[in-house]
């Protein structure tokens, strides 16, 4: 039986997108992004398909904003006091958020996104580039250390890490090792940042 939504308490900003967002993740959870469908989200977050469009035009803009709110921040990356500890920390959180509905989504929103040069560009906007963010925020404080020489810090180099992983995690799938996250922060990530 379908709920309506018009009977039940209204819900409005942060309270109706978390609602929304978790009806999200749950939904890919359960059918896969190829399986998820904007009414679907709508009925599981007890709310109308019009306050969903309204926010997000597309399946993949709300896709990528829903597992934006599961990703690793540049604050949480903890803080082991030094390089190659932040480094494997980060990439951890990374690899483990690949591992559940982020992983899902990121296989089937490459997939859409491929396919369409506007897809792409909105993909590109709701990422916000948090794995950078997040890579600047270690190498900001392995500088303040002494560990890292500034000029050493290249955007291709705060990249790699997060490129390595993805590429893992689309040709191998998961879960991703614990060894494999150590193998890249110490066979490319910390020679790449100490080595000029």
């Amino acid at each position: 039986m379908v709920t309506d939504h018009r009977k039940l308490p209204r819900r409005r900003g942060e309270a109706l997108n978390a609602a929304i967002y978790r009806a999200t993740l749950d939904e890919l959870a359960e059918s896969g992004y190829a399986g998820l469908t904007m009414e679907r989200v709508a009925e599981r977050a007890k709310a109308s398909k019009a306050s969903l469009y309204r926010r997000w035009p597309s399946r993949l803009e709300l896709v990528a904003e829903a597992v934006r709110t599961v990703l690793p921040t540049p604050e949480s990356v903890p803080d082991t006091g030094e390089l190659r500890g932040d480094l494997v920390a980060m990439l951890g959180q990374a690899a483990r958020a690949l591992s559940g509905p982020a992983g899902e989504a990121l296989r089937g929103l490459l997939g859409e996104a491929l396919s369409s040069g506007s897809q792409l560009g909105a993909m590109r906007r709701t990422s916000h580039g948090m794995g950078r963010k997040a890579m600047e925020e270690v190498v900001r404080r392995a500088v303040e250390r002494g560990e890292v020489d500034p000029g050493a810090v290249t955007p291709r180099r705060l990249d790699a890490g997060h490129a390595l992983l993805r590429h893992h995690f689309l040709f191998n799938g998961t879960p991703i090792p614990d060894e494999l996250v150590a193998q890249i922060v110490d066979e490319v990530l910390v020679p790449l940042l100490t080595k000029g």
